[in-house]
């Protein structure tokens, strides 16, 4: 009999609380359960048990190997299930919560690649820009834009993209092209917020606005005649020659792609200069296959070479 069997017969004689009981459970006869626990120990030297007629207990090594052969038979078993779940495919109904700004033009095209890929799993997306309970309301899986909050959840990068100032050319022919980012302050600038004030938009790089050859951050105070808590509308606004917007690329490679939006200041950097997007799924000790599943995929299809302006 060797170790782990040992320690799985030992712990379930334990859990059972007399051979009998054990022997039952794991389909033994008794009198194999004690003739396989007497050979434990002696190979380990000591005796694991109490043995009357009337009660079966541990001995002060019983107690200690008890300890540390649970432990040890829990992670053999959960590593057996992990290899499992690997080689397991793919099904059931995926529930997926996804941010409006990468819903239409990415999550939808990667969920519909992910499905003909693997046609037993349905994907059920629910779109929102709200911080979804994932457990309470019963999601597998949220994608995340952005710093991430210590929630408890894990988190996986699965893409990022830089931050774009853009403006319509109509908008640009009216009101002139900002050179430096403390232009931005003359120009209306349309904002992610939901109610009327300013955004800090900070710039890196250039020559800070005085002449030198240094990278010196510049904050600058955004405002404007419209403002949103939605991507699209914020996009749809610039379109339309409302202002200015400072987005992440998935929201305007389309309109940067057919000329109606042009990206402006580009010799300076976005302080931060990209914006990430993470899946977040429940921890536990085993991932369902279709999770795993998903979220290698969504890494692989928006890690570095993906073209957020062509979305693929």
């Amino acid at each position: 009999m060797d170790s782990i069997a040992g320690m799985r017969l030992f712990t379930g004689v334990v859990d059972a609380g007399s051979f009998s009981a054990a022997g039952r459970l794991l389909g033994i006869a008794p009198s194999s359960v004690s003739r396989r626990i007497g050979e434990l120990e002696d190979r380990l030297g000591v005796r694991l048990f109490h043995r009357t007629t009337r009660k079966l207990s541990l001995t002060d090594a019983g107690e200690v190997y008890f300890e540390r052969a649970r432990d040890i038979v829990q992670a053999v078993e959960e590593a057996d299930l992990a290899v499992a779940e690997t080689r397991a495919e793919p099904t059931g109904t995926l529930r997926v919560s996804v941010p409006s700004s990468v819903a239409r033009r990415h999550m939808t095209p990667a969920a519909a690649a992910f499905q003909a890929r693997y046609p037993a799993v349905s994907v059920a997306m629910s779109v929102s820009d709200r911080l979804v309970d994932l457990v309470g309301e019963g999601f597998d899986l949220a994608v995340r834009i952005g710093r991430l909050d210590d929630s408890g959840l894990i988190a996986r990068k699965i893409g990022e993209a830089r931050r774009l100032v853009c403006a319509s050319p109509a908008y640009l022919d009216r009101a002139g092209t900002p050179v430096r980012p403390q232009d931005i302050a003359d120009h209306a600038c349309l904002t992610f917020r939901m109610r009327p004030g300013h955004n800090l938009w900070r710039f890196i790089g250039g020559d800070g606005g005085d002449g030198g050859s240094g990278e010196r951050p510049v904050e600058v105070r955004a405002g404007g005649p419209f403002f949103s808590d939605d991507g699209e509308a914020l996009v749809a606004a610039a379109c339309a020659g409302l202002g200015v917007i400072l987005v992440p690329e998935w929201l305007v490679g389309a309109e940067i792609g057919d000329g109606r939006l042009v990206q402006i200041l580009a010799d300076y950097d976005t302080d931060p200069a990209t914006t990430p997007l993470h899946a977040l799924y429940p921890p536990g000790p085993h991932v369902a296959p279709k999770i795993r599943a998903f979220v290698d995929f969504l890494a692989g299809r928006f890690g570095h070479d993906y073209a957020w302006r062509s979305g693929g």
